[in-house]
């Protein structure tokens, strides 16, 4: 036994000193993974957004390449692995598990990319790759996804009013482009000393101009006082397996919550998304029935349903005079991934309503942002945005929706099913929230802002800086690729 032990000692013990360190290694990219978890799902933690990716960084810039790519992608797979179920809602298992790792890839381009030019130049604008590539990301995805941008770190920042101003400036692609500039400064600071103190320096500067000048704008938004509006949401779906009499005290329900919230002074209500999709018959007896009610209550009523013809299925909200007149229709443009069969809209519509012109959109079109800019290009003051969310997603989907009245300077009125009811101003501040609950369901009663739309750069400066940069990021990449360190 002793001549074994003198035979193997040694090479156990290289074995656990080489051990060691991968250990070591995986500990620092797991624990480097959980600020991510905390922001990249869809309840971020907003403060934390500001340093969550600086570990990764880190790691990155201090590692040789083949360490950064497998710590960077472990980490980015637990950071993402926060959506696996509220993906898992949407999608299939495999199309989850591709998602999550398509993610956790543009996760590793870019980092790769930011080391390369970080440590092939070693100069202070470099500072500018990673914030640069996701922008540029970002743009991408908004412009080519059916699910456009849902999830950009940027809306973590939608109850942070101060910093959310950035927005009317230069829309989401400024906004992230702030968030990603903190910690990029801070991990080439951190890796590089003192020749990195210029970039932290601007950094600083530009963070405080934003905050500073955030803050100074929402300090002088006119306080809320105008009419009164009412929200309702009943989670409860009416579907083809609803008994006729759960369906007729689902309806009854939401008619006595309308006269209820008339009474109390409501000159506008607005129900939530597709509370039933209806044959063509059904849909006329509920278009009659609200056309009447809107008629006797003197209120604006909308209401969201599905309508199923010859033609196929349609996402409609329609919006009621309480002149009884016929409702103006509105159809859904961008489809959430269970109603993909349902065919797309593509008309817009503005109407007076209660003193202000409102726009009408559906749920998922206001996580768009060219449908936001053309609201904000027809003048409306106010969204009226009847939703459906899937309880997990709640918060995002509500403030995806409040930043695009910050981008386009008008208010919204959103209310949800299996989400929140909401009341946002043109300046982010939330004037009223309640969460939605089943049958008899929830209600929520507001004045709106009564100052006019705000005007924004948003619409033509946001596009342009994103755009700016997805040439300065494909420029950066190849640049990158040429320089790449032998490291």
């Amino acid at each position: 036994m002793s001549m074994l032990n003198t035979l193997f000692a040694p090479a156990l013990f290289a074995a656990g000193a080489a051990l060691r360190p991968r250990l070591l290694q995986i500990a620092a990219a797991l624990a480097a993974g959980l600020p991510l978890y905390w922001v990249l799902g869809p309840q971020p933690l907003g403060p934390l957004a500001w340093c969550a990716p600086l570990p990764v960084l880190w790691l990155a810039l201090r590692s040789s390449r083949r360490d950064a790519a497998w710590m960077t992608l472990l980490a980015a797979m637990l950071g993402l692995s926060s959506n696996f179920t509220y993906f898992h809602l949407l999608m299939p298992l495999p199309a989850v598990l591709a998602a999550i790792t398509v993610k956790a890839l543009l996760w590793l381009l870019v980092v790769l990319a930011t080391r390369r030019l970080v440590l092939r130049y070693r100069a202070s604008w470099t500072v500018l790759a990673y914030p640069v590539l996701w922008v540029a990301i970002d743009t991408l995805m908004a412009a080519l996804l059916p699910d456009g941008n849902w999830g950009s770190l940027a809306y973590s920042q939608a109850d942070n009013l101060a910093v959310l101003q950035v927005t009317a400036l230069a829309g989401v692609p400024g906004l992230l482009f702030l968030l990603c500039l903190a910690p990029s400064a801070l991990a080439l600071l951190l890796a590089g000393g003192r020749a990195y103190a210029p970039a932290a320096g601007v950094t600083v500067l530009l963070l405080a101009a934003a905050f500073a000048g955030g803050a100074w704008r929402v300090h002088g938004a006119p306080a809320s006082g105008g009419p009164l509006a009412g929200l309702v949401a009943i989670d409860d779906f009416i579907g083809p397996a609803t008994p006729p009499a759960r369906t007729q005290a689902i309806w009854d329900q939401y008619a006595r919550h309308i006269e209820q919230l008339a009474g109390q002074g409501a000159r506008l209500v607005l129900l939530p998304e597709k509370i039933a999709v209806l044959a063509p018959a059904h849909a006329d007896a509920v278009r009659q029935r609200f056309q009447a009610l809107a008629r006797s209550t003197g209120v604006w009523i909308t209401v969201g349903v599905g309508v199923q013809d010859a033609a196929g299925r349609r996402n409609l909200a329609w919006l009621f005079a309480p002149d009884g007149a016929a409702p103006v229709n509105y159809q859904k443009h961008h489809l959430a991934p269970p109603e993909r069969e349902f065919l797309a809209g593509s008309a817009y519509a503005v109407q007076p309503v209660a003193g202000q012109a409102m726009g009408l959109a559906i749920c998922k079109d206001m996580h768009f942002t060219l449908l936001g800019h053309a609201y904000g290009a027809a003048g409306a003051q106010t969204m009226l945005v009847p939703a459906w969310d899937f309880q997990l997603d709640a918060w995002m989907g509500a403030r995806m929706t409040v930043v695009r009245g910050v981008e386009n300077g008008y208010a919204v009125l959103r209310a949800a099913r299996e989400g929140v009811l909401t009341v946002s101003d043109a300046y982010g501040r939330v004037l009223a929230e309640r969460a939605s609950s089943a049958m008899p369901g929830s209600t929520l009663l507001a004045p709106l802002p009564s100052h006019p739309s705000v005007s924004t750069w948003a619409g033509w400066l946001g596009p342009l800086f994103g755009w700016m940069c997805v040439a300065l990021g494909v420029i950066l990449l190849c640049v990158g690729r040429r320089a790449m360190p032998a490291s």
